[in-house]
């Protein structure tokens, strides 16, 4: 976290561990850059001013709203709102499992991805359920989510947590997919050019439920994106449990939403193990044209 580059935030974590004011400890910074002839940011003056005070803001824990990509070694508190499905995967010569599940806050909401098998471990084996209270260390932040390898660490604690955000941010960039980077939330309107049939595992929250994985491509005439959707998610093409759960009559209805026009929101997010830009789509929206041509109709006037 010593690069995270912000400085303001930095400097308050300082202040609030050191119980300092802000003009000593901002004094104590430009005469470190002076000494060391402003080599070195404001940032890193302030790291080293930390250590000196014995105060290590690597160990400090953040709240899941004040993280942001770039972050290493992050250290967070906060209670599982969903888990989602374990994941296999094989690329090349080398497979595995993945596992993530949302955490959240008072402040936040963030995804959190597990690598490590023993971290995995405790999904598949119910260790870790919605609702239990968690304690992360050494994290990493990439896209948004927080990555947890085999030097993190995970663990349920005892503090108590009560209201939590369960959702992420819902501002959103409303655009085309030509040129879409990675960790952006957004939300496009795009034709459904391929619908592939649905992926099924069993439910690791209810014991005997199935549940499932759909795979679509968007074009929006600028770019094609692969869109992943899970369980209620599916739904949001208008599709009924037997729908999803009988390739039958999925394959019926999927003859008729090939070629519809639909207003997608979702994250944006790399599937390294195709290398591709993906997007988790969590909202479809049906396309009013007369609404839009309203507003094009203001636009002009």
């Amino acid at each position: 976290m010593i690069n995270n580059g912000d400085y303001d935030k930095l400097l308050e974590r300082l202040i609030n561990a050191s119980k300092i004011s802000k003009d000593e400890i901002e004094k104590k910074v430009e005469a470190k850059r002076a000494k060391l002839s402003g080599l070195v940011s404001k940032e890193g003056a302030l790291q080293i001013v930390a250590a000196e005070l014995g105060i290590s803001l690597d160990s400090e824990r953040l709240k899941l709203g004040e993280i942001k990509d770039g972050y290493r070694r992050v250290n967070v508190i906060g209670k599982i709102t969903k888990i989602f499905p374990v994941r296999e995967f094989k690329k090349n010569e080398r497979e595995g499992k993945v596992a993530s599940f949302s955490l959240g806050d008072e402040s936040e909401n963030k995804r959190i991805v597990l690598w490590d098998v023993n971290h995995i471990n405790l999904i598949e084996k119910g260790k870790l359920k919605e609702g239990d209270v968690v304690e992360i260390r050494n994290a990493n932040v990439k896209n948004g989510e927080l990555h947890l390898g085999s030097f993190s660490d995970i663990k349920q604690s005892s503090e108590f947590i009560g209201d939590v955000k369960t959702e992420g941010k819902s501002d959103f960039a409303i655009g085309k997919l030509v040129g879409v980077q990675e960790g952006v939330k957004m939300k496009v309107r795009a034709v459904i050019v391929q619908m592939f049939d649905p992926r099924y595992f069993d439910s690791k929250k209810n014991e005997g439920e199935k549940g499932a994985v759909l795979n679509v491509v968007l074009d929006d005439g600028s770019e094609t994106i692969r869109g992943v959707l899970f369980n209620e998610n599916i739904k949001k093409f208008g599709l009924a449990d037997e729908d999803v759960f009988d390739l039958g009559k999925f394959n019926l209805k999927k003859e008729q939403i090939l070629g519809e026009e639909r207003f997608f929101v979702g994250n944006i997010r790399k599937n390294e193990f195709f290398d591709r830009l993906e997007m988790s789509i969590n909202g479809i929206e049906e396309v009013d044209v007369e609404r839009l041509v309203g507003e094009m109709e203001k636009i002009a006037l």
